[in-house]
């Protein structure tokens, strides 16, 4: 089977699933996951980890999504390195990155698509070593990223102190509600 790019998934609105699971009083957002690394084989629950993990984030920021896409593109330290490197001009993995989607700015109609929120990419190889020197889970930490990715999507960044003590304590919230414990409590916070 051949295994598309990443800068092919990236963007890709074609072939979307919704999610499945009990449904909100809102509608949670349509997520697509893509794994484009064979890495990722030795995790065979890393999808329905991430719908979960995006479901419980979507639901507890009430953040309206209607019928609101992205993509969450599972991959490796190589594809995400040239992501980092193409897309923020930082030539080395990391563990997630999130590209939100431009928003249209005219009117929409009934038969318009739905609304893109973006994309997001997460690297086997970072994810697993972090887990691993953490002493956590590995869903735990997939976890966590999903929802931080997920964050910054619709609109949450830590580029400021304010803004990541914010950040931080929703995914807090939501990560007690998954039944994972504090991430930062032992740790600065994310990058």
């Amino acid at each position: 089977m051949r295994k598309p790019s990443a800068e092919g998934v990236l963007g890709a609105i074609s072939g979307r699933k919704r999610s499945s699971g009990a449904m909100a009083p809102f509608a949670l957002p349509i997520t697509e996951v893509l794994v484009v690394a064979d890495c990722w084989q030795t995790e065979p629950d890393a999808e329905a980890v991430i719908h979960r993990a995006i479901g419980i984030a979507a639901e507890t920021v009430n953040a309206g999504l209607g019928e609101a896409e992205l993509a969450v593109m599972l991959t490796d330290d190589a594809g995400i390195r040239t992501l980092n490197s193409n897309w923020r001009g930082v030539d080395k993995p990391t563990n997630v990155l999130s590209f939100p989607a431009l928003q249209p700015t005219g009117p929409g109609g009934p038969d318009d698509a739905p609304r893109m929120l973006g994309d997001i990419a997460i690297a086997y190889e970072t994810t697993r070593k972090e887990a691993d020197d953490e002493q956590k889970p590995f869903d735990h930490h997939l976890s966590h990223l999903a929802v931080h990715g997920f964050l910054h999507l619709i609109g949450y960044d830590h580029e400021k102190d304010d803004d990541a003590e914010a950040m931080e304590t929703l995914e807090q919230e939501i990560l007690a509600q998954l039944g994972i414990p504090d991430p930062y409590a032992d740790r600065e916070r994310m990058d």
